[in-house]
């Protein structure tokens, strides 16, 4: 046999080997730590292990990422695909699925989002975003065939989250209150405040009152405190858990929807100007 004939012979047998051994330890995606970790069960040397990266990408094996980390390919017969929220996490540490994306997960909406949320503590930045002129928010990044948005908050607005199995991938998502929570806490994202009040009147028995209340107590802001409890009151939440954020002081005036005009009636209660062009009533 010729050098290149035994050259091809290794490679492929230990590509494969790789691969499997990535797969069977349920590592859709993974870092190159983690192929040099399981690469020394099956015999890659160290000194090699770039090239076979490398030689498998090429072959269509693995796709990479970003630097230094991969995800096996799609329709590789007996190995595991990357759930699109597991190649989310690759993409970013720490992060949790939010937006869209959770509300959908748990059953808060029948919208399918096109675009999956990544919220996250850290300041990123994406290859599109690298050698712009303007850096703008949200940033996206498109990873096999799957687009994402990054936001970025403070770490004191990075809570809530849960770990969820899909698969063989773990995944960090915000937890059905949280998902919520944003809709009132940053309600341009969902296109107005209504749809947050449209799911609390929709699911209102299905949430756990008192972790909405504490989530919007941690948030820390007073008008978004303010603005849950408004729509709690408003579908019909029992008194107890309202009266806890209508007690949370606010300074000033501020609107109910801040995507719209701040006019209409002033609600005193709450210390909101009720800007929806139909309120709901209480019940």
């Amino acid at each position: 046999m010729d050098e290149d004939a035994e050259n091809g012979r290794q490679y492929g047998g230990l590509g494969v080997a790789l691969v499997r051994a990535l797969a069977e330890q349920g590592r859709a995606t993974f870092t190159v730590a983690d192929a040099r970790a399981a690469g020394h069960s099956v015999g890659v040397a160290d000194s090699y292990l770039s090239v076979l990266l490398h030689r498998l990408q090429r072959a269509g094996f693995i796709r990479r990422l970003k630097h230094g980390t991969y995800a096996l390919a799609t329709g590789l017969p007996g190995f595991p695909e990357a759930h699109s929220f597991a190649l989310g996490m690759a993409l970013v540490q720490p992060s949790a699925i939010s937006g869209w994306a959770a509300l959908n997960h748990h059953g808060l909406t029948e919208q399918i989002p096109h675009v999956i949320t990544l919220t996250t503590p850290k300041r990123v930045v994406t290859p599109a975003m690298r050698g712009a002129a303007v850096r703008t928010a949200p940033s996206t990044w498109r990873v096999a065939g799957q687009t994402f948005e990054i936001v970025t908050v403070v770490p004191e607005h990075f809570f809530g989250d849960e770990e969820i199995w899909f698969g063989d991938s773990r995944v960090r998502m915000f937890d059905r209150e949280r998902a919520l929570l944003d809709c009132f806490a940053l309600p341009r994202r969902f296109g107005g405040i209504a749809e947050g009040l449209g799911i609390l009147e929709e699911h209102l028995q299905q949430l756990d009152l008192k972790r909405l209340v504490a989530h919007a107590q941690r948030y820390g802001k007073a008008a978004v405190a303010r603005r849950v409890g408004y729509a709690l009151e408003q579908v019909g939440a029992p008194t107890e858990v309202v009266d806890v954020l209508q007690a949370v002081p606010m300074q000033g005036v501020r609107p109910l929807d801040p995507t719209k005009p701040a006019k209409g009636e002033r609600n005193r209660r709450w210390g909101l100007v009720e800007n929806l062009a139909s309120p709901r009533k209480p019940t």
